[in-house]
């Protein structure tokens, strides 16, 4: 399928897969599907268990789910970069500073570990630097560390 072509190019180059991963999208989505704690990176145990691998947020769920399509498309030497990932600050169901700020400083403090499958540093991308009034209202607005003026819209540490 199209994925094999993709996967071959971008083993032949030597490029990563790049990937945006937002648990906060996949919760609002369908909130009563799953605990938010789990999207939140503040689940106190194994949520999902996959054979031999404990999975305690979407997060690593979702990359080993991207690394595991890959390995059965023919790209397991192909490394993944998340290209996007973050929570809103307002605009949504539980879209707010306090749950903006725990899902960025635990994907800070979690990316440097890796996943269950995968152990070691993934490259990931925060979104994003500042708050667009300019787009769609809601969510859309409202993935920034900093307001157009500068200011924090909440303390994190890198």
């Amino acid at each position: 399928g199209y994925m094999g072509p993709v996967l071959s190019f971008l083993a032949r180059t030597g490029s990563p897969l790049m990937a945006n991963i937002y648990p906060y999208l996949a919760w609002a989505y369908n909130p009563s599907a799953m605990d938010m704690s789990y999207a939140l990176f503040t689940s106190k145990g194994t949520v999902v268990q996959d054979g031999a691998y404990g999975y305690q947020n979407l997060f690593d769920t979702t990359v080993d789910a991207f690394y595991f399509a890959m390995g059965r498309h023919g790209g397991s030497g192909v490394s993944l970069v998340v290209s996007e990932s973050g929570w809103p600050s307002g605009g949504g169901t539980e879209a707010n500073a306090a749950n903006a700020k725990i899902y960025n400083q635990y994907l800070i403090n979690h990316v440097g570990r890796g996943t269950p499958r995968h152990p070691g540093g993934i490259e990931t991308y925060l979104f994003a630097m500042f708050n667009e009034n300019q787009k769609d209202s809601g969510v859309e607005q409202n993935w920034g560390l900093f307001y157009p003026n500068m200011q924090h819209v909440y303390p994190i540490s890198f």
